[in-house]
């Protein structure tokens, strides 16, 4: 894709990438874009952090999409290295474009770049088009997930 820059995000995402994250029905019952503070906070921890990675695609000076990587060092897999990809968004306009494979890729590149051996995903059981997704960029669902909210 043409100007397209995947770079850290920074305070002055947060807009954008909160509104991004609101833009499904499961973001909407969850996300409150009228309130940015506790993302701030969020991403005061997130910088802090050198194992976390949450990035923005802008192209022309707009937010177009992020994800969030995270490097999780483990005794597993002889003590391998895995990544976690999270929160993957893409603005509504720029979905079925390409941009979504172009992060992914980004976040396996970078995930090898760190050592990683592993890179791992979660989606919601009903974000079935994004399973597809997924499947298509070569991952398998060889798992079974369990979450609980504290």
């Amino acid at each position: 894709m043409e100007d397209l820059e995947i770079r850290e995000a920074n305070a002055d995402d947060l807009p954008a990438i909160v509104a991004m994250l609101a833009d499904d029905p499961l973001g909407a019952q969850r996300e409150s874009p009228d309130d940015l503070a506790p993302y701030r906070v969020a991403l005061e921890r997130l910088d802090a952090d050198p194992n976390q990675h949450l990035v923005v695609a802008v192209r022309a000076g707009r937010v177009i999409g992020t994800l969030q990587l995270t490097t999780i060092p483990g005794l597993s897999h002889r003590g391998a290295t895995r990544a976690l990809i999270e929160a993957v968004r893409i603005d509504s306009d720029e979905r079925g474009s390409g941009l979504g494979s172009l992060l992914i890729e980004w976040a396996i590149d970078t995930a090898r770049r760190l050592g990683c051996r592993m890179v791992q995903l979660t989606s919601d059981k009903s974000r079935t088009d994004a399973h597809r997704f997924y499947e298509r960029l070569g991952f398998t669902a060889s798992h079974e997930g369990f979450k609980m909210k504290l």
